[in-house]
């Protein structure tokens, strides 16, 4: 049995419900108040996932990790006002798209925006955070785009250990402490990094 990862562009199709409980399990906190209860938020993030806005690490040819990203106005995580309302109705979806509204980001001209990276409890600590760093990288230098930013929580100081390692810089943390109890964080700091022509497979030319 060959344990090497193997990364690839896309989230493939069938790992629906593999890639939104790898998602789950790194980013419920965060999200739990707007999509919860666990399974209905499992269910609600695999029916709305944009394949083609992900990287993932297959071992053995499961889904061992991913990392979404929003391109041209798509992100991995879909699912719109209008899906929100009818998974959960009117009255418990309108405070929902609320709390929603609070995490979005939007992507800056000629900028990769990173909806966070999320790898398999018993696969992390393998190098599979850094390889999705590098195929993320790749797919922005491929668009155009001249940096890739992202947002890490307070409470994950693993995750930016590992963007820093990977040239990412922290440019502004923004305080939320009204988020605390409710989505368990208090601070959110934003990162850059820019792309540079290294970051472009092999044979392949910047524009």
């Amino acid at each position: 049995m060959d344990t090497r990862p193997v990364v690839r562009r896309g989230v493939p199709e069938g790992s629906e419900g593999r890639v939104a409980a790898l998602y789950w399990e790194a980013f419920g906190r965060k999200l739990g108040a707007a999509l919860n209860p666990p399974d209905k938020a499992r269910a609600f993030l695999a029916a709305h996932l944009h394949l083609d806005r992900g990287v993932t690490a297959l071992v053995d040819g499961e889904v061992a990790g991913v990392a979404g990203y929003q391109l041209d106005g798509r992100g991995l995580t879909g699912g719109g006002a209008a899906d929100v309302l009818a998974a959960y109705g009117v009255l418990r979806g309108l405070p929902r798209l609320a709390l929603l509204a609070l995490l979005e980001r939007r992507a800056a001209d000629r900028e990769l925006v990173m909806d966070g990276i999320a790898v398999a409890p018993e696969r992390r600590g393998t190098g599979i955070g850094g390889l999705l760093l590098r195929e993320v990288a790749a797919v922005a230098a491929e668009a155009g785009c001249r940096r890739i930013r992202l947002d890490v929580i307070d409470v994950n100081p693993r995750a930016r250990a590992l963007y820093e390692r990977h040239g990412f810089v922290a440019v502004h943390t923004e305080k939320t402490p009204y988020l605390r109890d409710l989505m368990g964080f208090g601070a959110a700091t934003t990162m850059h990094r820019p792309v540079t022509a290294a970051d472009f497979p092999h044979g392949q030319e910047a524009r």
